[in-house]
């Protein structure tokens, strides 16, 4: 099971997005839908769209970057996230790829294109800018230390040819429990930071893995939310959540499983205990 699960949140269109979405990538598929959320894969990795409503909208602070080893495949892609969408950076060339591209497409998630020597691959991509400036390392730490196997594949710093910014990353690309993620760093000012439009879902065995991850993510300033959300101390949003939660909210009985909701509302941390008893009636 894919430990970290990307989590997006959308305006009553999360069944819309993953039928675009799985249209365009190979080895896609939407996995199951209900009023309230669509699971689907794009080339094989799992994600969950939220009908969240309105409260937020996706900014650039996570990205998918796409790479892949064939232009015509970059091209079709762009073509398509095009229609309705808002392009950063023109596909073309670059010092750092001969075809690349920076787009928001129509639903506002942004999408990072490149061409490079890998088969089709889909990474979540954060964008360390204004307060998180100069905080990505210790971010990547702080993540590898949570989520074994880690690994850091690639790390390029700024260098020499930008005094100041030396030692600050300027690419890297890194795996968490096995799956690829990409941070960089960017010191110009923008006007987006990290919300919960793109947050990442943590799948836990029981009780004691919710316990650890929640501590470990709040500590040195992360910030608690509620039924089971939480801010890192770099703003990044997660979700910390029980296998066990799914399973009861799943149960043909629906009398069972609305106890077990009404239960997880009215948490900050997921109690598994407090679910089980709401499920039996307790």
């Amino acid at each position: 099971m894919q430990k970290i699960t990307p989590f997006q949140w959308y305006d009553g269109k999360a069944e819309e997005a993953a039928n675009y979405y799985t249209s365009l990538f190979k080895n896609s598929k939407v996995t199951s839908v209900n009023p309230m959320m669509t699971t689907f894969e794009l080339n094989g990795l799992q994600f969950v769209g939220l009908n969240g409503g309105p409260h937020f909208t996706f900014t650039n602070s996570i990205s998918l970057f796409v790479t892949c080893n064939s232009h015509d495949e970059i091209a079709n892609l762009w073509k398509s996230l095009s229609e309705g969408g808002t392009p950063l950076m023109e596909l073309g060339a670059y010092p750092w790829s001969e075809q690349y591209g920076w787009i928001n497409d129509r639903y506002g998630l942004s999408w990072q294109l490149f061409f490079g020597d890998k088969d089709q691959q889909i990474t979540p991509s954060f964008l360390f800018a204004n307060q998180q400036f100069g905080k990505g390392e210790n971010a990547i730490n702080l993540y590898s230390e949570l989520f074994p196997p880690s690994e850091m594949l690639n790390l390029v710093r700024f260098g020499e040819a930008f005094p100041g910014l030396e030692h600050h990353i300027q690419f890297s690309e890194f795996l968490l429990a096995g799956q690829s993620f990409m941070l960089m760093e960017s010191h110009v000012p923008h006007e987006f930071d990290f919300n919960e439009a793109f947050s990442f879902f943590i799948t836990c065995a029981d009780q004691n893995e919710v316990d650890y991850y929640w501590d470990k993510l709040i500590a040195n300033g992360g910030q608690e939310s509620k039924c089971g959300w939480l801010k890192d101390p770099y703003g990044v949003s997660w979700q910390v959540v029980p296998t066990l939660l799914m399973q009861l909210m799943g149960d043909p009985d629906r009398e069972k499983a609305q106890r077990v909701m009404e239960a997880m509302l009215k948490m900050t941390k997921i109690n598994c205990q407090t679910l089980q008893d709401a499920y039996d009636g307790k």
